[in-house]
């Protein structure tokens, strides 16, 4: 008897359980677990990799009703969710994620994806089911946060640390330059007593340093102008102790820089205006200048100028030695000269805000010379001071 496609029943029937093979050899090829479900929520088809990840066998699944799978493994209300109310009234449903102890395999984390086919008749429907096993995922990342969670704590307590110990060193540094100031006063040898003077306003010197350049910490840029303004603010309250009042005055253009600029810089400024301030007649002036090729800073005062002659590689102050290095350190090219209008003397430090491109052998240039580089030496050493 002829079938409904006109052919006979034997080969329409061939036909069929072709097609039925083919479908089955095409679940089977998906490496994930994956089920088809008639429109009762009964297992039509399952894939190789369902049955061996759940461990059930095809005889105790296909024709059975999902939630009564492996003695109700998959009776789980979110699933009677996903495919009762979700699927009927989405038709579609990706990345449904499902937590739930299974029999023999442990707790899992499955990620469900589903789709709903509509035939031609409209008599029926089928429930495409995709399952992927997310558990190994989802460990790495929660063991991914703890391990940030752990980090942030360890930060936390870094930055605790620090400030506490920063809070002691500067409590010991202005300890110290009170006892210095002290003795200076009471010693009786004239020499002894400027040199306890001068170390005591070091120190004092490098505590405020010190605590300005701590501001920077975390910061990858600082607005170069601002911070030098603030620096010298605090230079100016201790020179005005040390010498008649100079004013101290920083202009130019405002200069966005790296951080690990910035800290060198602020000990060289800190180095050339504190030698300025002692030959300055009123004014020391800070300069921030751009051009195409970097960025210049110069220090400048109306004093008596350099001696004649004078070269900072042939200057044994350590001071000066010390500024040499930092420029090194910053591929820098340091330059001295006369002040403005021809009077007083001139330091500029000539840098960029890339890194050097090859490491600086023979020591930063220097316009009046070259000078011998010396290694990262301690910034704890006194400033260069100029015999003029």
């Amino acid at each position: 008897m002829p079938g409904e496609a006109g052919l006979p029943e034997n080969e329409l029937f061939t036909e069929i359980e072709e097609a039925r093979a083919f479908a089955q050899a095409i679940i089977d090829t998906v490496r994930e677990p994956f089920l088809v479900l008639d429109q009762d929520l009964r297992v039509l088809a399952a894939s190789r990799s369902f049955y061996q990840t759940f461990k059930v066998s095809p005889h105790d699944t296909q024709g059975r009703l999902l939630y009564a799978l492996g003695d109700g493994q998959w009776d789980i209300p979110q699933l009677h969710l996903l495919l009762e109310k979700i699927i009927p009234e989405q038709g579609v449903m990706e990345d449904y994620e499902v937590e739930h102890e299974f029999p023999g395999i442990g707790q899992r984390t499955m990620c469900l994806n589903a789709r709903k086919v509509f035939y031609e008749r409209g008599s029926h429907t089928t429930i495409l089911l995709g399952i992927e096993d997310i558990t190994a995922q989802r460990v790495l990342e929660r063991e991914k946060d703890e391990l940030l969670r752990q980090k942030d704590v360890l930060l936390e307590q870094k930055v605790m640390l620090a400030r506490e110990f920063d809070h002691r060193l500067l409590n010991s540094m202005q300890l110290i330059s009170s006892l210095l100031s002290l003795q200076s006063r009471t010693t009786k040898n004239p020499e002894a007593a400027a040199q306890l003077s001068i170390a005591g306003n070091r120190v004092a010197s490098l505590g405020r340093v010190h605590r300005r350049l701590h501001v920077l910490d975390h910061l990858e840029t600082v607005e170069f102008k601002q911070y030098v303004s603030r620096l010298c603010e605090d230079l100016s309250g201790m020179l005005h102790h040390e010498e008649a009042k100079r004013s101290i005055v920083v202009e130019g253009e405002d200069i966005e820089i790296p951080t690990v600029l910035g800290i060198p810089l602020g000990f060289i400024v800190n180095e050339l205006v504190t030698n300025s301030a002692k030959y300055a007649k009123g004014k020391v002036t800070v300069r921030l200048e751009s051009a195409s090729t970097g960025h210049s800073l110069s220090v400048l005062d109306d004093g008596p100028g350099l001696p004649k002659g004078f070269t900072p590689s042939g200057h044994k102050g350590l001071g000066m030695k010390i500024i040499q290095s930092l420029v090194k350190q910053i591929g820098g090219e340091f330059q001295i000269g006369r002040g403005d209008n021809d009077c007083g003397a001139r330091f500029t430090i000539l840098f960029s805000t890339q890194p050097p491109s090859q490491p600086m052998v023979n020591g930063a240039g220097i316009a009046a010379g070259n000078g011998a580089g010396i290694a990262a030496g301690s910034f704890l050493e006194q400033p260069v001071i100029v015999a003029r």
